[in-house]
């Protein structure tokens, strides 16, 4: 169901970093304007309600913290459906001497009720209401850049993330917190990392969010990643090109010996099983050798000759199919 958004900072008329002290001055400001039984305006009873219920959310730092939640974007009026995770938050409506009056009875809006809680029937009475309610943290996605190596050998590597909350008196203030991240080899570009209970902090004693590092691998100077498989440029001679050799080439953890059949082409692409980033079990990616042919620069008179006699007697022609 979709309700329409209440920007509470808007109808008290302060900031979203604005103090307790402030967030009551304006309130009883506005509630002297506007109380029915001083201003007898048709308008001046609804703007009441708007005040007293968006009071009653921001002189709470808990319920202050949930909607602070919604994120700033929101305009009032605008159509609001709950963002994901909203279904977690579960309310326990309890009675007895001593506590603090929580009326949930006609004077606040369906929006009020969809963030925190139904309308209960009755009256106060002696016994006041009380409402507590549990909520789990956010899950939240931050960026980590891994090398090539740590990809396929895994790590352990310590990441600093910056990040804000909401304490006591409702400010939002920025925190710094260092992880212990274990990256698992085979990770490859676009994977999510979980970390349990890294999140959002949870509210009324719920448990915290969990933490998704998403993974960037970094640039390599002689492989590239593609997925689990790997790419690496050979450079190879004419000659071994066209009549055929065996070629040292590198891989991640050393070199091995490629054949290079005879009348291989630049940019072909020959496959070295199981030489790519680690699966799951026992798996690896390929890596694929693409041969690039090198051509001499400088020339002695002998090969000078040799590639003469060669143009003098081969019927080779590339522009010709």
């Amino acid at each position: 169901m979709a309700v329409k958004f209440q920007d509470y900072y808007e109808t008290l008329g302060v900031g979203r970093n604005a103090s307790e002290a402030e967030i009551k001055r304006a309130y009883r400001k506005l509630a002297r304007k506007y109380h029915p039984d001083v201003n007898k305006d048709k308008e001046a009873e609804e703007k009441f309600k708007q005040i007293n219920e968006a009071h009653e959310v921001l002189k709470d730092p808990e319920k202050r913290k949930l909607y602070d939640q919604l994120g700033p974007d929101w305009q009032a009026g605008q159509d609001f459906k709950p963002p994901p995770g909203w279904e977690n938050v579960h309310f326990d409506f309890q009675t007895g001497p001593g506590a603090e009056a929580f009326d949930f009875g006609g004077d606040f809006s369906d929006f009020f009720e969809m963030l925190f809680g139904g309308r209960m029937a009755g009256g106060g009475g002696a016994s006041a209401r009380q409402a507590s309610w549990v909520m789990r943290g956010q899950d939240q996605e931050a960026g980590i850049e891994v090398s090539l190596e740590d990809a396929y050998h895994g790590a352990t590597r310590t990441i600093t993330l910056q990040g804000h909350e909401i304490d006591s008196q409702g400010q939002v203030r920025p925190t710094t917190q260092n992880l212990q991240v274990k990256i698992p080899p085979g990770v490859t570009d676009g994977t999510r990392i979980r970390l349990s209970g890294k999140g959002g902090a949870g509210m009324g004693g719920g448990p915290a969010g969990d933490l998704y590092l998403r993974v960037h691998i970094k640039p390599h100077a002689r492989f590239r990643a593609e997925g689990h498989d790997l790419v690496v440029d050979v450079p190879v001679t004419p000659w071994e090109a066209a009549l055929g050799a065996t070629v040292e080439v590198p891989v991640m953890d050393g070199t091995v010996n490629l054949k290079i059949p005879a009348g291989s082409q630049s940019g072909q692409k020959l496959r070295l099983r199981g030489k790519g980033l680690p699966k799951k079990g026992s798996e690896r990616g390929d890596l694929f050798a693409r041969l690039k042919i090198a051509v001499p620069k400088d020339l002695n008179e002998r090969e000078k000759e040799l590639f003469s006699e060669m143009a003098k007697v081969s019927e080779f022609n590339p522009r010709k199919r």
